[in-house]
């Protein structure tokens, strides 16, 4: 006897399936069917690669940054408004009405660079000038030259400063890249002194966290793609951009700490302004590659049938009649499964009931 897959409940177990029968046997009589049994509705067999995407939630977010502190002393008199976005070359704040500007680098501005000067932090300065549109024939490397001089007199010049010929920390700030100014830790009026917080920041592109299993983030890797559903039904391409090496219990909504650890996961997006305009914190879905099958044949998971005790099978259509083929299944993705067997091949007809 063979059970219609509408009278049968299928539920995807981990790679498997179980069925439950609910309702009605389907018609057992002899495998070949006439035209006025045919199926209502039908399907192709197609050959292709399924990919089961892990599907988790996680939320948009700033991603965490640093404090701007001040590297010499003075009063404080200019500081941007929490909410703005600074890039390379802007100003950070003011110092005396002096402003203090931002570059791009790792390593941190910890002494004044002068002509003979060599070190990674030259280099950043020289990279910085060449971005800003100042000394486009600096050579890229770690030697504060005459040229190096120039480049910075015409920067200071720009922005209406001394032009000395060389810079410390009370003209630029490096920082890995641009910022969001979060939250002031100094008022205009203060006095300020080096290693003072003048205001906590953020990282200015928004990025996604998620927290995962520490069994599933073993599949995973920095740099693998990913896709971001956001509210309103837009989606983001992007990828993995850190996963964390530690692991803390899982939240229970303020319930305390569950028992489940997992580790968090960021992800960036491809383009940033994709993630414009949507409140902080909003909850997302991160799509992330899982188990894969190359070439393979397979159906809507709709086309299957439950054969009474010999598991599962196809209904295939072919010259007005139709038969019942089993079949071995394997992976389940987007609402297809793998299918092997019956003499299956791409092309061929199967019903699917509507």
């Amino acid at each position: 006897m063979v059970l219609s897959v509408a009278a049968t409940a299928l539920v995807v177990t981990g790679g498997g399936i179980a069925a439950n029968t609910l309702v009605k046997p389907a018609d057992d009589s002899g495998g070949q069917q006439q035209s006025p049994s045919l199926p209502q509705a039908g399907a192709e067999v197609t050959k292709g690669d399924l990919d089961a995407a892990v599907r988790v939630p996680g939320k948009l977010v700033f991603p965490a940054g640093r404090k701007v502190s001040a590297d010499a002393s003075g009063v404080l008199t200019w500081l941007p408004k929490s909410g703005t976005d600074i890039s390379r070359g802007n100003k950070l704040y003011e110092v005396d009405a002096r402003g203090v500007y931002l570059m791009y680098g790792a390593k941190p501005m910890y002494r004044e660079l002068k002509h003979g000067d060599e070190g990674e932090d030259v280099r950043q300065l020289k990279q910085n000038l060449k971005a800003l549109g100042y000394g486009a024939v600096l050579a890229d490397d770690d030697e504060f030259t005459p040229g190096t001089a120039e480049a910075v007199k015409t920067w200071q010049k720009a922005r209406k400063l001394k032009q000395t010929g060389k810079v410390d920390a009370g003209q630029i700030t490096f920082a890995p890249g641009p910022l969001r100014v979060e939250t002031p830790e100094a008022t205009i009026g203060d006095r300020l002194g080096p290693g003072k917080p003048v205001y906590s920041s953020t990282g200015a592109s928004r990025v996604v966290e998620v927290e995962m299993k520490i069994a599933d983030v073993g599949k995973r890797k920095v740099g693998d793609r990913v896709t971001v559903d956001l509210p309103g039904a837009a989606k983001a391409e992007g990828r993995i951009a850190s996963i964390g090496n530690s692991a803390e219990p899982e939240d229970q909504g303020g319930q305390g700490k569950g028992e489940d650890p997992k580790v968090k996961i960021t992800v960036e997006f491809d383009k940033r302004s994709e993630a414009e305009g949507v409140v902080d914190r909003a909850p997302v879905t991160v799509s992330m590659s899982g188990e894969r099958r190359e070439d393979v044949l397979s159906v809507p998971v709709e086309a299957l049938l439950a054969l009474t005790g010999k598991g599962f099978g196809v209904q295939v259509v072919e010259n007005g009649k139709t038969r019942d083929v089993p079949v071995t299944l394997g992976l389940f993705a987007d609402g297809r499964v793998e299918v092997s067997g019956g003499g299956l091949k791409a092309g061929t007809k199967v019903g699917v009931p509507k």
